[in-house]
């Protein structure tokens, strides 16, 4: 124990032999910083000996081959230059390398701070007030060197002094080191010099400020008078404020690349990094401007950067990097274990200081209780309550901090693995999920060559044959050649020869769809991973949390603190099962979302073809039936919160009830006011628990399913043969010594590929393993053009992916190999043509350097150049994800053009004629296939279009149906061995000699004048509009606002109010001890009572939620119902130039905000408001004088609010807009994967993805750390409020302040103080989601068609003809626009088939459209007698049918395309199938037949445009549609779907349904009954052909001497004339 304040008197001294004097110093606090110097002057005389030049040479003598260097500063790098020669010079460069001006200020005072208190020191021993003489000590110095034979020596409490004097001194030299020596040992002195000077100041607090804060203690250095003051503020300063104050000096992750600047994080110091105070500015700035962008945002620190994160965490996490082959969640706690073990010791630190308020509060009411039994001063546990919620918010706060730092690193690093493995990855043809394999009808994709690419981007492309090692930095080998190993590859080929045609099994026919798989990892399974990162929640917090709460009510309690602990793990089941029915329900609730969604999406899609057939309200009907389901389930799962939330506040408060029971009736204690208080604060936390394990377990588990899944895939997914672990049993030998392979051959030696290298091998419609089969040698002619032909299935795109390594590599004997050099670049353009979200130019150029004379001719060869005419922003504009902008002949174009820029010597061009019109093809084919820019490259060219290509070839493959060369040499060869080959070839001419005939060409999609996307979406600024909010609250209301306001805002009051009520209560029934005994207690009285109490509450409480939930359901009924009417009745103007995206994005993620978020903010902030006025008043009745303070806290809260809100809100935006680019880089670089690996562009898609990922890390990590910036200042004005309030109830109110009271009003402030920061962050969220609400009120108020009326409903009779009189007219796209038709009056019979025909610009299609409303008109349409304009839009629409030149389908079967709304049988639909031709065109086809179970792609992308304009047809016949108008389609249909339908045209129809073709050819409307000639949005010529042609100067002579079948049109005219004749 310490000895006593010695009083250093001689009398005193002399009474000690230096025996007893040594061992009690020993044993005295003050020597405890000697002891700390001798420790850290031995480390540091062995730290000096350990680097000095004689112990390094020592050590090189022992240890030769060791090479020992110091290490150099960390970030001393940068800093060093040349050294100026000036003494100011060199001081100022001293400076700079110790950090700066600030640091060495700060260094510098301490250093005079620890020299003066080294003076205070010597002051102390040697000044009177110490009663030390000076010539006492000199003569007991004297007197022991001349006599030491006398006992009396220097007395303990002058050596204690002098131990202290040399210390001061020792941390006095360490402060000159820290200031005048090189940075090296300037951080490592500091380093001591703090822990001596903390454990001074810390000595100092024991000795003499503790007994200050008791009844009990006096100071035991009271003697040394002010002296001893000024060395405790002094200590203060330099062991405390200067070590909080003092900047860090900034240590750059990598040395040799600092940043330019530091983020001011990196340099803060410590109370700006607890308090936040560096992100100050940052804050009011974005408070004093209307917006913060991006370039405003504090720079990205260093270590999180991602390419300094992806260097620090990959050995740990990928295999290619050196990472070991464990699971993920063991590397990620490799990487992350610091963090962790940080985040445990702060959660333990965490549940200490939320105990402490209880404790201070218990202790504080037992001084009021009895006061004389108190040890510890009053005001000390008024500290307690200010200091240990701020220190508790301090520490959750920073366990927030490193949990969300960890949660952005984790993004980014496991975003870039993904991406990074994805590279390597073996993309499969796989079918869609759902696709039937036995009635699928498309050519398209019954091909193993694109199987893949129905619904999903393309999924075949290459790599080169590299091994990724080391970094992950792949090294471009010499030739992609490979070379088989004998011993295996003649077992390996007979494997696959008797797998070709073993049936897959069924299961396997649905495989998953690759892609959007890998983007699901990085987005839903990325965002369960992050959520689940707080398991140390469930194994630290919670269980630690119980421990210490069941010790303190033990403690206060007793054993019936055990009683209540027993109670809740009794009840504990009943939420658990409650929160399972949650669970089962939200299942099922998910489920009818994404049956809604589905549906919407859908809708959505084909909203073009909804409105122009008439569908708007049976569309809304079936959406609106879904809806019911989801909101169905969604009032069962808000039902069950309720009786949850009801459970989770009834189970603790029954807890405290039995515990209080018991303490009272059987134990037969007195329930004092501090145990009351204090104890209902700890079950709140008890409470509090419960909540917590109901939410982070499920988070944990979905984390880990998640866990899993990106696991399995980074381990279990087939990568390229260049990866895989067995490459040295198959491809080691890569042009070995025996092979005699010329490394610049390009082509196969008895090669066999499969997709995949497992036993079940590729899944194709047909169910067999497709496999490539390369017999003998194929090798492809250098510098010339070599074609790949052969029928659909056959596997031309399988040879191209073999040759760039994407398939399974099987050889089938010794001499196996394939080669593809590519030391002068490989380009590839493949068939699903690839874009990336830039311009055209981006895209052309992919990286090349830009060559002006080089980029011209590429555009103009590969026939671009009108395209870009078109576009205002010329090749500047952007393209859009996945093209969106573009065609699909500009996107294959833009592809070929990529190719032919780069330099590469070879080219594969996977059929890129497929996408093009004839003539456009032809342009190819003559000006860049016959080119220049190809001239001595190689090519090898996969196509269909042998007619057009052979005049080019120079050596031809042709492929068969089994994936085997059927012939190579010349196209005759070709032709020769495939009779199939003869009929392309045949029907190639065909199609060529149409196209020649053909009237105008169709019109390249265009873009905005400044080549943005559409229009720009706006971006709201400031708070949440009052019209979308009324938008909101009009619904809750529903037809009774008022009766619905009042029951639940009521209800909330009452609940609050009767919960404030039952405080008071139990303060009440404990003062009853204070004038009664315990036996005079009616125990059971006021048991009922507040058991009532409870009850009541209760009742208000679901009253008034379940009214708010049956209001927030039709509220979110109301909105989706107007969203849907209002985007379902705009005009098709609004709908061209807005994104289906958007409005997808309105119908889905904005109206499930509506359902979640928006609701579940506003209900928890209206309670959140009420609860906190009814704690505050409670407060004000009681001290009404904390009126003030309670105003200014709220004031103060409020205004931290409004600044942050400011701040976040643009933060948040900006994250979100960063996040999108990561996304998108992501998804296009995988759907491109195959272009990339045969660019070889793969480093720079990575290094790409890196810096998109800085970007959102830079928002991110702003976004979290603002949320601790003011949750720490509202915490701390909370704690202020509560501490102020209990020092005026003790020291500034009555004289006898009473216990209960001032229990019950500490508790009131507390639950006010805990609140302000939470309200806060709800009218956050409240207005974060509220911006959904704006959206979805952009576009409830968009411009509309005219609605039906009961006035506009015809006959029911009505259309009984096709009779159509047109008289004067016109029509305009919008009310400003210009007129594009004039005046336009005509007559059409029923029945007659009319010709509608005129150059690009003439009308045609407005002409279309105005018939069926849907541009603004002028003058009267009469339709079977009745004036169209008078007819409800549905009405007109439903009775005409339009057949567009690309019809658009639903996903589903062809039934329920026929008959979306099943209204026909079978028969009916099989008649109209037949009658439309469909039955004609299948008659020679065994397999593969359309039937009404044949399942149709989205948007019908699995059928040809033919197969499509057949089922539109069908679709026709079944609506018995009076009028019939087509919009012809031009070159994209072969011969025979042509002649089909033609000949359904002419005599499938009946007779009294009038026709309208629009005409982009005259061999189809020359047998018409009238054609009609339209010129600039006038009729010219409307008559007979026969009659028409008569006219020499008419301009349908005009057209047709113009074409190339003049006299076979005319013979047509004159054959219908006689006929009709």
């Amino acid at each position: 124990m310490d000895f006593k304040q010695a009083v250093l008197d001689g009398d005193f001294a002399a009474s000690f032999v230096n025996t007893k004097i040594n061992k009690a110093i020993w044993r005295d606090s003050l020597s405890v910083p000697g002891y700390i110097s001798i420790v850290s002057a031995a480390i540091l005389i062995l730290h000096l000996i350990l680097v000095s030049k004689t112990f390094n040479k020592l050590y090189s003598c022992l240890f030769p081959k060791s090479v020992r260097r110091g290490p150099d500063p960390p970030g001393r790098a940068h800093l060093q230059g040349v050294h100026p020669a000036s003494f100011t010079g060199q001081m100022w460069e001293h400076i700079a390398l110790h950090g700066g001006t600030a640091i060495f200020a700060h260094k510098v005072t301490r250093f005079v701070g620890c020299a003066v208190f080294l003076g205070i020191s010597i002051a102390a021993l040697l000044s009177e007030t110490g009663q030390v003489r000076v010539k006492d000590f000199i003569a007991r110095k004297y007197f022991w060197n001349k006599h030491q034979q006398n006992d009396e020596v220097i007395t303990e409490a002058e050596w204690l002094q002098i131990s202290l004097c040399i210390t001061a001194a020792y941390t006095s030299f360490l402060a000159l080191v820290s200031v005048a020596a090189r940075l090296r040992w300037s951080r490592l002195v500091t380093k001591h010099l703090t822990i001596i000077l903390l454990a001074l100041f810390g000595v100092y607090l024991y000795r003499d400020i503790w007994p200050l804060a008791t009844f009990t203690k006096q100071p035991l250095d009271s003697g040394e008078g002010w002296l001893l003051w000024a060395k405790i503020i002094i200590l203060a300063v330099i062991s405390v404020i200067i070590p909080l104050f003092m900047p860090r000096y900034y240590v750059p992750f990598d040395p040799k690349e600092p940043a330019a600047v530091p983020n001011p994080e990196q340099t803060a110091s410590l109370i700006s990094l607890l308090l936040w105070f560096f992100l100050d500015p940052i804050v009011f700035l974005a408070y004093r401007i209307p917006h913060l962008s991006h370039d405003q945002l504090p720079p990205l620190a260093d270590y999180d950067q991602s390419k300094n994160l992806v260097k620090k965490s990959f050995p740990s996490l990928d295999p290619f990097s050196g990472g070991k082959k464990r699971h993920l969640f063991l590397g990620l706690m490799s990487v992350y274990r610091t963090e962790y073990i940080t985040m445990a010791f702060v959660l333990v630190a965490q549940v200490l200081f939320s105990l402490a308020s209880p404790i201070g509060m218990y202790r504080l009411l037992r001084y009021l209780e009895n006061s004389d039994e108190a040890i510890v001063r009053p005001w000390v546990w008024i500290l307690w309550l200010l200091l240990a919620p701020i220190l508790g918010s301090i520490g959750l706060q920073w366990y927030i901090y490193i949990g969300t730092r960890t949660l952005v690193r984790a993004e980014g690093i496991l975003t870039q693995l993904v991406f990074n493995h994805a590279l390597r990855i073996r993309m499969k043809a796989e079918l869609p999920e759902g696709t039937s394999t036995d009635s699928n009808p498309s050519t398209a994709a019954t091909s193993p060559d694109n199987a893949s690419i129905v619904e999903q981007p393309p999924s075949l492309e290459a790599s080169e044959s590299s091994r990724g090692s080391g970094d992950e930095t792949l090294v471009q080998p010499s030739s992609s050649s490979i070379k088989s190993d004998p011993s295996k590859g003649k077992q390996k080929a007979k494997d696959a020869q008797s797998a070709e045609y073993k049936p897959a099994p069924k299961a396997e026919a649905a495989a998953d769809n690759l892609v959007g798989k890998i983007n699901n990892l990085v987005t839903t399974d990325l965002n369960n991973i992050t959520e689940g990162r707080d398991f140390l929640f469930i194994f630290v917090y919670v269980p630690l949390t119980v421990g210490c709460s069941v010790w303190f009510l033990h403690s206060i309690l007793g054993w019936s603190a055990f009683v209540g602990l027993a109670i809740m793990i009794i009840l504990f089941p009943i939420p658990g099962y409650v929160a399972k029915m949650i669970q089962g329900v939200q299942v099922t609730r998910m489920e009818k979302t994404d049956a809604r969604v589905q549906t919407v999406t859908e809708t959505m899609n084909v909203i073009r073809m909804i409105k122009l057939f008439g569908w708007e309200n049976k569309m809304n009907s079936r959406i609106a039936d879904k809806r019911e389901e989801e909101l169905r389930f969604l009032k069962k799962r808000q039902i069950l919160d309720v009786c949850n939330n009801n459970l989770n506040f009834v189970i603790p408060i029954l807890t405290m009830l039995a515990t209080y029971t018991t303490y009272t009736l059987v134990m037969k204690q007195e329930l004092t006011a501090s145990a009351v208080f204090s104890s209902m604060s700890v079950f709140d936390m008890l409470r509090s628990q419960l909540n917590i394990v109901f939410y982070m377990i499920p988070r944990a588990v979905q984390g880990k399913v998640s866990l899993d899944r990106v696991n399995d895939f980074l381990i279990n997914t087939e990568l390229l043969d260049s990866f895989t672990e067995n490459v040295n049993d198959e491809t080691v030998g890569l042009i070995s010594g025996d092979a005699h392979i010329d490394p610049t051959e390009i082509g196969f030696r008895d090669a066999v590929f499969s997709w995949s290298n497992t036993s079940d091998g590729s899944l194709t419609p047909s169910k067999r393993q497709f496999s490539l089969r390369i017999e003998e040698n194929l090798f492809f002619k250098h510098g010339r053009i070599n074609l790949v032909v052969g029928p659909t299935g056959s596997g031309k795109t399988s040879l191209l992916m073999a040759l760039l390594g994407e398939m399974h590599f099987v050889p089938s004997g010794p001499d196996s190999f394939f080669n593809l050099p590519r030391d002068n670049g490989v380009a590839y353009a493949a068939q699903e043509s690839w874009v990336q979200n830039e311009t055209i130019k981006q895209n052309i150029l992919f990286g090349s350097s830009f060559d002006e004379a080089r980029y011209k001719k590429v555009i103009f060869q590969c026939g671009l150049s009108r395209d870009l005419e078109l576009f205002d922003a010329g090749d500047e504009t952007e393209v859009g994800e996945k093209g969106l902008t573009l065609s699909g002949g500009q996107k294959a174009r833009i592809t070929l053009a990529r190719a032919i820029y780069s330099s590469a010597a070879i080219l594969l061009l996977d059929d890129v004629l497929a996408a093009l019109d004839v003539h456009t093809a032809k342009h190819i084919v003559e000006k860049c296939f016959s080119g220049d820019l190809i001239r001595g490259r190689t090519i090898i060219l996969v196509t269909h279009n042998v007619a057009m290509t052979s005049s080019i070839a120079h050596f031809v493959v042709a492929l068969g149906i089994d994936g085997r060369v059927l012939s190579q040499g010349s196209v005759s060869d070709a032709l020769m061995q495939d009779t199939n080959l003869v009929q392309e070839v045949t029907d190639d001419k065909q199609a060529m000699d149409k196209a020649a005939n053909e009237i105008d060409a169709t019109n390249s999609k265009t873009a905005k004048g400044d080549g943005k996307l559409t229009v720009a979406e706006e971006i709201q600024e400031g708070h949440v509009s009052w019209q979308a909010l009324k938008l909101f609250f009009a619904g809750l209301g529903g037809d009774h606002p008022i009766l619905f306001w009042i029951v639940f805002v009521g209800g909330l009051f009452f609940t609050d109010f009767i919960s404030t009520i039952q405080t008071w209560w139990l303060g009440l029934w404990a003062s009853q001890y204070d004038h009664n005994e315990s036996y005079e207690v009616d125990v059971p009285y006021y048991l009922t009572v507040y058991t009532i109490f409870l009850g009541a509450g209760m009742i208000c409480y679901s009253l008034a939620y379940l009214t708010y939930i049956f209001g927030s359901l039709r509220a979110s009924r109301i909105i989706h119902k107007t969203l849907i009417e209002s985007v379902l009745g705009t005009t098709l103007r609004w709908l061209d130039k807005t994104p289906t995206s958007r409005v997808i994005a309105r119908c889905t993620q904005d109206i499930r905000a509506v359902d979640g978020p928006v609701n579940q903010h506003f209900g928890a902030l209206t309670e959140m408001t009420l609860s906190m006025l009814i704690k505050l008043a409670a407060v004000i009745i009681l001290t009404p004088i904390f009126i003030i303070p309670g105003i200014i806290v709220a004031t103060l809260g409020g205004w931290c609010g409004q600044i942050y809100i400011k701040a976040q809100l643009s933060v948040k935006r900006e994250m979100s807009n960063a996040r999108s680019p990561v996304l998108g880089h992501f998804g296009a670089a995988i759907s491109g994967l195959v272009s990339i690996r045969a660019y070889g562009a793969q480093m720079a898609f990575k290094e790409e993805s890196l810096v998109r990922i800085d970007r959102y890390t830079r928002a991110a990590r702003t976004f979290y750390n603002l949320n601790r910036w003011v949750c720490v200042r509202i915490d701390g004005l909370g704690a202020l409020f509560t501490a102020g309030l209990a020092a005026y109830l003790v020291y500034g109110g009555s004289l006898t302040p009473q216990s209960n009271n001032t229990g019950f009003s500490l508790n009131m402030a507390v639950g006010f103080s805990s609140l302000i920061l939470w309200w806060v962050r709800y009218l956050n969220e409240f207005e974060v989601s509220g911006t959904s609400l704006e959206r979805i009120q952009d576009y409830v108020s968009i411009e509309q068609e005219p609605k039906s009326s009961v006035g506009g409903e015809p006959p029911a009779h009505w259309p009984t003809s096709g009779e159509i009189r047109v008289e004067k007219l016109s029509a305009r796209y919008s009310l400003d626009g210009p007129k594009v038709l004039h005046d336009l009056s005509f007559y059409i019979k029923s029945g007659e088939r009319i010709g509608v025909v005129g150059r690009t610009g003439s009308g045609k299609s407005s002409l279309t459209l105005s018939l069926l409303r849907c541009i603004l008109t002028e003058g009267t349409v009469y339709y079977d007698g009745l004036p169209t304009n008078s007819l409800n839009l549905d009405a007109l629409r439903s009775n005409i049918t339009i057949i567009p030149q690309v019809p658009e389908l639903l996903a589903g079967s062809l039934r329920q395309n026929l008959d979306p709304f099943e209204q026909y049988d079978d028969a009916t639909l099989n008649d109209a199938l037949r009658a439309a031709g469909l039955f004609a065109l299948q008659s020679e086809m065994d397999e593969g037949r359309i039937t009404l179970d044949s399942a149709i792609s989205a948007g019908g992308g699995n059928l040809s445009v033919g197969q499509r304009q057949i089922l539109a047809l069908a679709r026709a016949i079944v609506r018995g549609s009076k009028l019939l108008i087509l919009d012809e389609a031009t070159s994209a249909i072969d011969y025979k779907t042509d002649t089909v339908i033609q000949t359904s045209l002419r005599n499938g129809l009946g007779g009294d349904v009038t026709l309208i073709t629009v005409a982009h050819r005259l061999q189809t409307i020359m047998d018409a009954d009238k054609i009609m000639v339209l010129d600039a949005g006038h009729i010219v010529e409307f008559d007979s052909p026969s009659q028409l042609l008569k006219n020499d100067k008419g301009m349908l002579r005009a057209l047709v001497n113009e074409s190339g079948d003049r006299d076979n049109l005319v013979a047509m005219a004159e054959g219908k004339a006689s006929s009709s004749q």
